[in-house]
């Protein structure tokens, strides 16, 4: 009787070590906020003026074939979420998502953001819809699916550009645009309505 006792409780040992474990891909979300440290040029830049880390971002969309993000680069696209996570610095990431929206308006959201597919990258971080950057995609997809606003429309005066002067002069010229208002990708993940699900950043990122 205590062999079978033993017997059982080594079987149930080897059952909990191979059990898998759940993975940050099966844990997202259609709408879910993601941000990461760019390997871009102007990652550094972004990061000086905002004091962040997160220089990019983009949305999750979950789908029986796989997971994505549809983000704002070169030009604005939807690749593999592990594609994504990858071409972060050290692979870190930062998972926010919304309180309180069911699957028809993150869905709604994730619609809107893809009308965008296709259209170049805003180097000048205009507010129009004929260019993106990454962090106005994503605002702008919740305004016109959920009708909110995350993120704080910023000056781009009010951010610490002093140290990046040489390449304000290479996007705008001589005559920078300081009462630009733009969204940073910091600013996003400062809003308290998005609740960080993940993250593997130190903490003041």
């Amino acid at each position: 009787m205590r062999g079978l006792l033993v017997l059982g409780l080594w079987l149930w040992g080897l059952g909990a070590v191979a059990a898998p474990r759940e993975t940050l891909e099966s844990k997202l979300q259609t709408g879910d906020v993601v941000l990461h440290t760019s390997r871009s040029r102007q990652s550094k830049a972004i990061q000086a003026a905002t004091h962040s880390s997160l220089s990019h971002v983009g949305l999750v969309e979950v789908t029986p074939k796989g997971v994505f993000v549809v983000e704002a680069v070169q030009p604005v696209q939807r690749v593999p979420f592990a594609k994504w996570k990858a071409r972060g610095v050290k692979g870190h990431i930062m998972v926010l998502r919304p309180e309180n929206l069911d699957v028809a308006t993150r869905q709604r959201v994730l619609d809107a953001a893809k009308k965008h597919l296709g259209k170049p990258y805003d180097w000048r971080f205009g507010w129009g819809d004929e260019a993106m950057y990454c962090s106005e995609l994503v605002r702008k997809a919740y305004i016109e699916g959920a009708g909110v606003e995350y993120g704080k429309m910023e000056r781009l005066g009010s951010l610490d550009v002093a140290g990046i002067q040489q390449q304000m002069r290479e996007r705008y010229g001589t005559q920078v645009p300081l009462d630009l208002e733009l969204v940073t990708p910091a600013s996003l993940a400062r809003d308290d309505r998005l609740m960080v699900i993940h993250s593997d950043f130190p903490e003041g990122c």
